[in-house]
């Protein structure tokens, strides 16, 4: 990589989504013409408001496209069992396309038992074990929404990962994990070297400082900021967190923005960068999985 520069360029997401958004609409016109609706089946179980808000977006982005939405929100102390019978009920029908299971889950809730619950055919984020392993093995069946919507905005930029050191800090089922699988995978994939951290990762300044490209998705605000990294760097800020201020609340990244865009090369802003890829992405799952089913 070049020498560090004046100021980092931001990896606007709401751009590229666009033209993700532009193409799957003509898809879903060809879907529809030959007489099928897409259609997403979403289930979450949860009180937290910023959970709420992000699935209110999630469906309001397939209704301005075209893709229909069967939603069940169950409240956090609700019996486990009606979140499993929800997943089973959206898997069996011959009406629905994707799957999409809003995490995390409340404790009491079996996430091995939500994962096999999931029809393969519409899962749309790897979680059932089927698919699950052809992500681990470099031949995955869909992407998941956010990951690849990562992947996505990045050569949207020309940043490439081949041969680079990313860091990901965060080893979530929903994006750190399924992330650092994409990024292992051989030419014609990213061929990445890819380090992920977490709570007991001990010195953790010391592994951001080597990454080419900082990914932060562990949910903490501006854990990460300009002192842990190294000149140059690419910081991909893959977290949203409402946080409550003086005059109400405001949505903040795991990154420390000002600081770290000091120092980086190119950064993603929160909201405006990966947000909107996720949703593109998705949206695009759904209709993936739609013309497999048709």
């Amino acid at each position: 990589m070049s020498d560090q520069p004046k100021g980092a360029k931001l990896l606007d997401g709401r751009s590229v989504a666009t033209g993700i958004r532009e193409r799957t609409v003509k898809r879903i016109q060809a879907l529809r013409e030959a007489s099928t609706t897409p259609t997403l089946a979403t289930i979450a179980m949860t009180d937290d408001p910023s959970s709420k808000r992000f699935l209110a977006l999630k469906h309001e982005a397939c209704e301005e496209v075209g893709i229909d939405v069967r939603p069940t929100l169950l409240p956090s102390d609700a019996p486990a069992e009606r979140c499993y019978d929800a997943i089973e009920a959206a898997s069996e029908s011959t009406d629905i396309d994707a799957v999409f299971v809003q995490v995390p889950l409340p404790e009491g809730v079996e996430e091995q038992r939500v994962r096999a619950s999931i029809a393969p055919a519409k899962d749309i984020d790897c979680f059932h074990p089927l698919n699950l392993g052809r992500l681990v093995g470099g031949d995955p069946a869909i992407e998941p929404a956010t990951a690849g919507g990562i992947l996505t905005l990045l050569d949207a930029y020309g940043i490439s990962p081949v041969g680079r050191d990313v860091v990901i800090v965060g080893r979530s089922t929903a994006i750190g994990r399924p992330l650092a699988n994409l990024l292992l995978r051989k030419a014609p994939g990213p061929d990445a070297t890819v380090t992920v951290c977490h709570t007991f990762t001990s010195n953790l300044v010391a592994r951001t400082r080597q990454a080419d490209v900082l990914v932060a998705a562990c949910g903490e605000p501006r854990l990460v900021d300009g002192a842990m990294l190294s000149p140059d760097t690419v910081v991909v800020d893959a977290s949203a967190t409402r946080v409550e201020t003086e005059n109400g609340h405001e949505i903040v990244g795991d990154v420390d923005f000002e600081s770290t865009r000091a120092k980086a090369r190119a950064i993603t802003p929160v909201p405006g960068g990966v947000g909107p890829m996720t949703l593109a992405s998705l949206l695009q799952n759904v209709v993936i999985l739609a013309e497999r089913r048709a």
